[in-house]
């Protein structure tokens, strides 16, 4: 009941409409977003489209192995009706024995009770209320932010300029954090999907135009997800980051779609997510691996 198919051999405008149409459906697992994040890919089909799996590959030493690439917070099997767990273990059994490493990060309504398992956070905060009662549920803390971000005059701006927000990330971190960042990756996803009106990129600048930060966001029929975001020092001070997610929330209002913060286990930036009133939504990684084959 379930395939393997190599990308050469998938119907891609089945597998997109699969995506599409899931309850669990994710901007990650679209083909033209994999397409700019991975250099190699499958899919795990079940019966005529049902339910599917992609599975993102790398290989090293000729050895080919199951991974998470940049800028995917969450993949593993989607359809249109809920997936038990016994549909989702076959899933997880079908993935062939050629990939000698599995490391993949499910999505939130994947649920897995199994010792390969380890449970992930994400934070979520649903728009289908006016601005007013969303605002309510921000900390007092945040909600001072945002009038202290309001006092400074700041200005909002929307661009094609990614490699400016990169050269400040640049700027901003070390090296050491930098290298977990694949920018080449980011300008592909920027080129495929801003001509797609998926992909918006603003600046946060203050009055005397100086950059201060600014962020990355995907769009697909049910989210916005907060893909990428720095801010300089100034910008912390003022308030930059607080400005812009309140600004996106405010515009985005009354509305179907779920604001996605995509993460997270560090408690600093929990904290942050948390006080905008987002909630907690638990997504899972399996993982599972040769005893001897290490990467």
């Amino acid at each position: 009941m379930i395939k393997y198919l190599s990308y050469n051999n998938l119907d891609i405008e089945k597998y997109d409409a699969c995506i599409s149409r899931s309850v669990n459906s994710r901007i990650y697992a679209f083909s033209w977003y994999l397409n700019c994040v991975a250099d190699s890919w499958g899919v795990l089909v079940y019966k005529d489209y049902e339910a599917v799996m992609p599975l993102t590959i790398k290989s090293k030493y000729g050895i080919k192995y199951v991974f998470l690439p940049p800028w995917v917070q969450q993949l593993g099997v989607f359809s249109k009706n809920n997936i038990p767990e016994e549909l989702l273990l076959e899933f997880i059994m079908g993935i062939p024995k050629k990939f000698k490493q599995i490391n993949i990060y499910l999505n939130s309504k994947n649920q897995l009770s199994q010792q390969n398992i380890k449970i992930r956070n994400n934070y979520i905060l649903k728009l289908n209320n006016p601005y007013d009662k969303i605002i309510k549920s921000f900390s007092k803390g945040r909600r001072s932010s945002i009038k202290q971000a309001e006092q400074f005059n700041l200005q909002i701006e929307n661009t094609t300029n990614l490699s400016a927000l990169v050269n400040l990330f640049l700027h901003v971190k070390n090296k050491r954090v930098t290298r977990n960042f694949d920018f080449k990756r980011l300008e592909k996803i920027k080129e495929k999907l801003l001509p797609l009106k998926k992909l918006i990129i603003y600046h946060v600048r203050n009055t005397s135009k100086e950059l201060l930060g600014g962020a990355v966001f995907l769009f697909d029929e049910n989210r916005i997800t907060y893909l990428f975001s720095i801010v300089n020092e100034k910008g912390k001070e003022e308030q930059a980051m607080s400005f812009l997610i309140n600004y996106m929330i405010k515009s985005h209002a009354n509305s179907n779609f779920i604001f996605d913060f995509e993460g997270s286990m560090v408690k600093n930036l929990e904290s942050f997510f948390k006080s905008f009133g987002a909630e907690k939504e638990l997504y899972f990684r399996y993982k599972k691996k040769l005893h001897f084959f290490k990467i």
